[in-house]
């Protein structure tokens, strides 16, 4: 079988590996799609991800649909055949977080596609893979193999909302409007928001905002006064900006709320401490998801939502690199996927 994997910045190589073998309690999954994510393009074009370092050959990725090929003993959650969304988060179910409810702050977490550990937690572009039975969430229904990949990237903005307070009636800011910025809008919908705008520096994106219910959008660059007014309830950080950031601040009203969800560069960054007193502004981080995973798969295996607009293109596994560079250019991409495109041994 094939897999793609980083060895050093800019160096990602399509590799044959040994096919696995699926144990007690154990599912074997065929790819089905696996989505790009912006921390897998850190890895692939700088050889990191914020602090975290590609010490080893590392497989990317984390959003994942699959299909079962074969099961272990004792397996119950799913049959061979069963299309499904995998969760690339394995807690440790023992430490303090997890036995409060907060898995995805484990302190043990072992997250696939990550480098945050070493050895690396290696991720899912591969053609085939063992998980536990328990992250394979089964789905009937016509929802597609690259809908049910927006798993958990939808997660991560249903978590992101969920950690803005209720948004019932609320004015909303959404900083970045690539695939978790547009998701952000749709879960801010979900959630009862009155109004939602949204700010990038690109067209294209905000485009896509709109497509998924935008009220109003704003392009950083070229007016920046627009953001200047504090006129927001809730605000949303998701381009891993310093200077949306500040944007954030200066919208968000006076005992509002800055949510945090865009990974920041690892270098030391001044921040104005004084409007977040003066305000009395709350800022929160919000760091992928909890049970907003399980909330993901079934609007998505519901159509209660509609990711379709965002599918931005599909590739081979076997053209990972040119998928990689489509993925990087946000004039023409919101999100690509890598697919399992033929069986292979």
């Amino acid at each position: 079988m094939l897999a793609a994997r980083i060895h050093a910045r800019e160096d990602l190589r399509v590799e044959p590996l040994a096919p696995p073998v699926p144990g007690p309690g154990e599912v074997l999954l065929k790819l089905g799609a696996g989505g790009i994510c912006g921390s897998d393009l850190h890895y692939y074009f700088e050889g990191r991800n914020g602090s975290f370092v590609v010490r080893e050959p590392l497989i990317p990725g984390h959003e994942a649909s699959a299909v079962v090929e074969a099961i272990g003993p004792g397996v119950t959650r799913v049959r061979t055949g069963d299309k499904v969304a995998v969760s690339p988060s394995h807690a440790c179910g023992r430490c303090e977080a997890c036995r409060e409810g907060r898995e995805h702050l484990c302190t043990a977490m072992r997250f696939l596609g990550s480098a945050s550990v070493y050895p690396h937690a290696q991720g899912l572009f591969r053609e085939r893979f063992v998980l536990g039975e328990r992250q394979c969430y089964p789905v009937a229904g016509e929802v597609s193999l690259g809908e049910l990949a927006f798993a958990e990237p939808l997660a991560v903005a249903l978590h992101a909302v969920n950690r803005g307070g209720s948004l019932l009636g609320k004015s909303v800011l959404v900083t970045g409007a690539g695939t978790i910025g547009c998701l952000t809008v749709i879960a801010a919908r979900l959630a009862g928001a009155r109004e939602v705008t949204v700010s990038d520096v690109l067209d294209r994106p905000l485009e896509q905002a709109r497509r998924v219910g935008a009220d109003f959008t704003v392009r950083a660059d070229r007016d920046a006064a627009a953001l200047a007014s504090p006129r927001h309830d809730v605000c949303y950080e998701v381009s891993g900006s310093f200077a949306a950031l500040k944007s954030c601040v200066a919208a968000v009203k006076r005992g509002g709320i800055v949510v945090q969800v865009g990974t920041l560069p690892h270098e030391p960054l001044p921040f104005v401490v004084n409007e977040v007193m003066a305000k009395e502004i709350d800022l929160r981080g919000a760091f992928r998801w909890g049970i907003e995973f399980d909330w993901a798969v079934g609007y998505l295996a519901a159509r209660r939502v509609d990711v379709r607009p965002l599918l931005s293109g599909q590739y081979p596994l076997a053209d990972a690199v040119a998928a990689f560079t489509a993925a990087a250019d946000k004039n023409r991409s919101t999100k690509v996927q890598v697919v399992c495109a033929q069986d292979r041994s």
